[in-house]
């Protein structure tokens, strides 16, 4: 480039940064650049919510207009407010890196509830205005109070510290981008995975006019392909949908050991519970379309759903189904009792961790009220699991994500490894998480339940089957066969492997827990 490249940015801090970023990746490229400062028509109207203000790209139309003028050169954007299409003669040139996608729940700490899901005092306001999260923390938590939050990142956590909200939630990408310190709230990470993203979100946009051949490919050095086609098929489905800022949808899309995987989630309004769909795929071909049509207003549900567990009237899952008048046959094919009423508190002198694999074990653990000499940490298996912590008083230092309990324990092991590890559990524990582990690691299993079947189990008709546990896959299949037409959803490998035994097709959830099966029926 021969001359200085002019780059138009919104003045916020965080857009500043974002655009700093993008000059100084131009500098090591010896392309020179400076700033221009331009006022969206969301920086210049505060007192609206974002889904009041009219048409599409309120953060982004008058950089694009400047751009398509010739007085800048470069837009700089954060992708997930741009329109799903580019205006005539304009190009995202380069996308960045992903910053990570996940949202921050920062709440005030006289607010927090450890007993409660998300850790918010029952009935707490929570600011957003997002419908997207509007609608997918009311499907989590129907008790919450979700008032609109406007204003730049640090202006929205002013008004958090100001108490004007007991806590309030954004993109952890721009709190990371701008390295603030937020040790004077609680702060809960919600993952991609457990609270789906808007698409895009965490990714920078490099715009220019579309003949401006060269730019382009002096950027091409800044542009990251993978990252590009997984944002594709995100702002893909965000077009069918004809959905732009205001629309409930979130959808996340990576690519996991050779695996595309792809979560989505929406609603018509921030007011109705939203469909989750979980979708791996080696190839994204098709993808849009598998969607599209899971979502479709005319598509067929089950009509009944048989589990093996009993489900709560207020459960995310009951609610989930009853959304689409889906019934629940909810019965457990199992028992569990304690083994022991009491033990030594000796033994947990020198524990630093303590996991749990079920919440039976955490249950039953707990009713044995341990008294501990120390802080110790505590590791669950998934969101059931860790929800059966919190009712007990606890948070999680750790929880494994996804069904493959090889890979949770690898990613335990990073943690635990060296260290003294309590397992209360099962009498007859697979041990699964134990094998993960090194061997300098202490291992002390606790046996503090064990399991009896029930006998003489009643069969199921209903349309999809749902099994817990390879003990209630035993309990059923003792005295029952599945009918012609029966779909069936294991919870975990351990469970499937049951039915691998038994030459029996079955779908696995990412997550075994009410969210993860939710999404499963949704995409029988």
């Amino acid at each position: 480039m021969d001359r200085t490249v002019i780059i138009g940015t919104r003045g916020s801090e965080l857009a500043l940064w974002q655009a700093n970023f993008v000059k100084d990746q131009l500098a090591a490229l010896h392309i020179p650049a400076e700033l221009k400062i331009i006022k969206t028509q969301g920086d210049r109207i505060l007192n609206l919510s974002l889904d009041k203000l009219e048409g599409k790209g309120f953060f982004t139309k008058e950089l694009e207009e400047e751009l398509l003028a010739g007085t800048i050169d470069i837009a700089v954007h954060s992708h997930k407010d741009l329109p799903t299409e580019n205006p005539p003669g304009l190009i995202i040139a380069a996308v960045s890196e992903r910053e990570n996608p996940a949202e921050l729940l920062m709440i005030l700490k006289d607010c927090v509830d450890v007993r409660q899901k998300l850790s918010v005092k029952y009935g707490g306001i929570v600011g957003t205005s997002s419908n997207r999260r509007k609608a997918q923390l009311l499907a989590l938590r129907p008790d919450l109070e979700i008032t609109d939050l406007r204003g730049n990142v640090p202006t929205r956590i002013g008004k958090l510290r100001d108490e004007k909200y007991d806590a309030i939630m954004l993109a952890k990408a721009g709190v990371s981008r701008l390295g603030i310190d937020l040790s004077e709230f609680h702060v809960e990470e919600l993952t991609p995975t457990e609270f789906i993203p808007a698409p895009a979100q965490g990714v920078l946009a490099i715009q220019i006019r579309d003949n401006n051949k060269i730019l382009f490919d002096a950027l091409q050095e800044l542009n990251h392909p993978e990252v590009a086609e997984q944002l594709a098929l995100e702002r893909g489905v965000l077009k069918q949908f004809g959905g732009g800022c205001h629309l409930p949808l979130g959808v996340y899309c990576r690519k996991e050991n050779g695996q595309y995987q792809v979560f989505t989630s929406k609603s018509d309004d921030e007011e109705e519970f939203p469909d989750r769909l979980f979708i791996e795929t080696p190839t994204l071909e098709g993808v849009t379309e598998r969607i599209l049509a899971k979502f479709a207003k005319d598509r067929k549900f089950p009509a009944k759903v048989f589990i093996s567990r009993d489900i709560s009237a207020n459960s995310y899952f009951r609610r989930a189904l009853q959304k689409h008048k889906i019934t629940i046959e909810d019965r457990s094919l199992i028992r569990t009792v304690p083994v022991i009423t009491r033990f030594d508190s000796y033994i947990l002198k020198n524990i630093d961790w303590v996991f749990f694999t079920s919440k039976n074990a955490v249950e039953y653990f707990f009713k044995l009220q341990p008294q501990f000499p120390k802080k110790v940490k505590f590791g669950v298996m998934g969101a059931g699991s860790e929800d059966m912590l919190r009712r007990n008083g606890h948070f999680a230092d750790f929880v494994g994500e996804g069904t493959d309990t090889a890979d949770v324990a690898a990613d335990f092991a990073v943690l635990a490894n060296g260290s003294t590890v309590l397992f209360p559990g099962a009498d007859n524990p697979m041990r699964s998480i134990h094998q993960g582990l090194s061997a300098d690691t202490k291992i002390i299993d606790l046996p503090v339940y064990e399991t009896v079947l029930e006998e003489d189990v009643e069969a199921s008709g209903a349309d999809v089957m749902i099994f817990t546990s390879p003990s209630n896959v035993d309990a059923y299949f003792a005295n029952n066969l599945l009918e012609p037409g029966q779909k069936v959803i294991a919870i975990g490998k351990s469970t499937g492997k049951k039915f691998d035994e038994m030459g029996v097709k079955y779908v696995l959830p990412f997550s075994p827990d009410e969210v993860g099966l939710a999404e499963a029926v949704f995409g029988i």
